[in-house]
């Protein structure tokens, strides 16, 4: 059971992502734990993208939210698609070559969704949607970097932090929602809700155990 301290209600992040705990110390919120959620991703029969992201980031901090008392808990997740189709994290190689294949040339969604759990019970939701276009790729770039394994848990198949980041001629809306977590949607929900941000020392600021 996560305990509140010093009158601070704790603030847990249901992600096993390093990206969206990074994000979030970015602009100064620190969780105190982390706790993934474990739940089933398997998109629903004809789900929207932008459904999906959504649904998902409610059942992971309410999963992790019904386990603690007095707690905020923050749940997140990210969905490309190419219109309706969803391009999910390969679990191999040749599905990330048949992901960035899928994405060359063309223009694609990436659909965050961010769930706040309140120490109260009452859930919150912010729906994030940015549009990414790829230049056209070849095929010794796609195998170059699927080779990379740089597409390892990656929503899409790549990492616009990373070594992908050379494949966009554009982007339309939140960078840091392509990254995992749209900042600015998370930020300002967490404040409008009544969160307290910890201002800590950039140097004193680790990653809390799970």
């Amino acid at each position: 059971m996560v305990r509140t301290t010093a009158g601070h209600a704790p603030l847990v992040l249901a992600s096993a992502s390093p990206r969206r705990f990074d994000l979030l110390v970015q602009v100064g919120i620190v969780p105190d734990f982390i706790e993934p959620a474990h739940v089933d991703e398997t998109p629903g029969l004809r789900e929207r993208p932008e459904h999906l992201a959504l649904r998902l980031a409610r059942a992971k901090a309410q999963a992790v939210a019904a386990r603690h008392r007095d707690v905020w808990v923050l749940g997140a997740d990210t969905v490309v698609a190419c219109g309706r189709r969803i391009v999910p994290a390969p679990i191999n190689a040749d599905e990330a070559r048949a992901a960035l294949a899928l994405l060359s040339g063309r223009r694609h969604r990436v659909w965050g969704g961010i769930a706040i759990v309140m120490p109260n019970g009452a859930t919150r939701l912010r729906r994030v949607v940015t549009s990414v276009t790829f230049k056209r790729l070849h095929p010794a770039e796609i195998a170059a970097y699927a080779a990379t394994e740089e597409w390892r848990g990656k929503a899409g198949g790549y990492a616009i932090q990373g070594r992908a980041a050379r494949f966009v001629t554009a982007i339309g809306g939140s960078y840091s929602n392509v990254v995992g977590l749209g900042l600015y949607e998370a930020s300002t929900l967490l404040d409008g809700l009544g969160f307290r941000r910890l201002e800590m020392p950039a140097a004193a600021i680790g990653r809390p155990a799970s």
